[in-house]
């Protein structure tokens, strides 16, 4: 199962967004909807509510009258959080057996206003905003009848534009007409969400192409990681004590492959041997490839048990991600970071090993070719790294 957050502002789209992911074959969960749901009458939700609110917050016919309630909770922070404390675990628990009720092949697609605003995103194997202008989502609510006043209030409530984009894997500009924005969500669909969901299933990865490529510095990929590293670390909690961006990806201002690399830090790598600890990646769409294990040893550590190491790739055709879980404190551990920093803190070598990436890939046709021709440079500026963290007093 793919498991998919859809997000937006008011008057955005992202209904629409999750109607057309419906009629495409989505299993789409309406947390507004279950938020509903658990107080109908006769409900548990809604005795309680009244038990702690009077009843003077239903209507004639004994549902909820939601104004009453609103005008009950509305600037009194104790009440506010009464009705949290009674509401979010029933809707929790609803949640969580709608998607529990969902085929293993489904993409289920959960549609929750405040993704953002909750801090959500690292629930899913991705995060879906429907984006439009404030200019355009104002227009389209006092076009439903909505003051202008009102509209801007509720706005002002939520999440800003530039927080919604540093949450998106997938970002929807729904600024123009209905037929455009079905487009991309088609294409998001085909191309991104089914086959994703069958990667998740048979434990396929994506693979970066063949050929090397030095791409430009992309200022995304700094949240990219973060969204990343959060998803690992919700998956594996404890049992992964620290977890970096490492790799070219890490290194503001400077190109490189468009990979995302992690650096998963355990305490003995025998854990992460563990059938648990490597099943709780797999479901979070990080299968183990495991015929690769060793990082490349310098000069002077040549000795490859200091190098060993596990390997993670990503189900996503969408975003080439590889998760490097090492040993803290091992050889492999503190080169990657040792190498990051070093690069971020010294423009010359960065300047440095940007001429030799883009020279070797136009020496070299494929990957492994390029890889290889790279390995004595990594070697030759072993004791530049050292000097380096000797001079600024770098630790890990």
């Amino acid at each position: 199962m793919l498991s998919v957050g859809l997000t937006g502002g008011i008057g955005s789209g992202k209904s629409t967004v999750a109607r057309r992911l419906r009629d495409l074959g989505a299993v789409v969960v309406d947390a507004d909807a279950v938020a509903r749901e658990v107080l109908v009458p006769g409900s548990e939700g809604l005795s309680r509510v009244t038990e702690r609110f009077g009843d003077d917050v239903l209507a004639d016919d004994g549902s909820l009258d939601r104004a009453a309630l609103a005008g009950k909770v509305f600037g009194d922070a104790n009440a506010h959080a009464d009705l949290e404390e009674i509401t979010h675990p029933l809707i929790a628990a609803r949640t969580t057996e709608l998607f529990a009720a969902a085929p293993d092949d489904a993409i289920v697609v959960h549609d929750v206003p405040l993704l953002v605003e909750k801090h959500m995103g690292d629930r899913y194997h991705l995060a879906v905003v429907v984006h439009a202008s404030t200019a355009v989502r104002l227009e389209r609510l006092v076009g439903r009848g909505v003051p202008e006043s009102d509209a801007r209030a509720r706005m002002d409530h939520q999440a800003s534009d530039g927080a919604r984009r540093a949450a998106a894997d997938v970002l929807l500009d729904n600024e123009g007409a209905e037929e455009e924005l079905f487009a991309q969500v088609d294409a998001l669909w085909r191309d991104r969400l089914v086959p994703f969901e069958q990667n998740v299933r048979s434990g396929s990865i994506l693979r970066r192409p063949s050929t090397p490529v030095v791409a430009d510095y992309d200022p995304d990929w700094e949240a990219q990681g973060s969204r990343l590293m959060a998803r690992v670390c919700r998956a594996l909690g404890e049992r992964a004590p620290q977890i970096e961006h490492v790799g070219s990806t890490s290194v503001p201002g400077m190109g490189g492959k468009d990979v995302i690399d992690l650096q998963v830090g355990v305490r003995d790598l025998r854990e992460a041997d563990d059938p648990e600890f490597v099943e709780a990646l797999a479901r979070a769409g990080f299968p183990r490839v495991e015929d690769y294990r060793m990082d490349h040893p310098t000069d002077d550590l040549p000795d490859p048990s200091l190098w060993v190491k596990r390997f993670h790739g990503s189900c996503d055709p969408g975003r080439v991600t590889h998760i490097h879980v090492r040993e803290l404190e091992s050889a492999g551990w503190q080169y990657a970071l040792l190498f990051r920093d070093w690069l971020r803190g010294d423009e010359s070598a960065r300047d440095e090993y940007a001429r030799v990436k883009e020279d070797l890939a136009a020496e070299h046709a494929s990957t492994a070719d390029y890889a290889a021709a790279k390995a004595p440079w990594f070697s030759e500026v072993w004791p530049r790294m050292q000097s380096w963290a000797q001079r600024t007093g770098w630790h890990d």
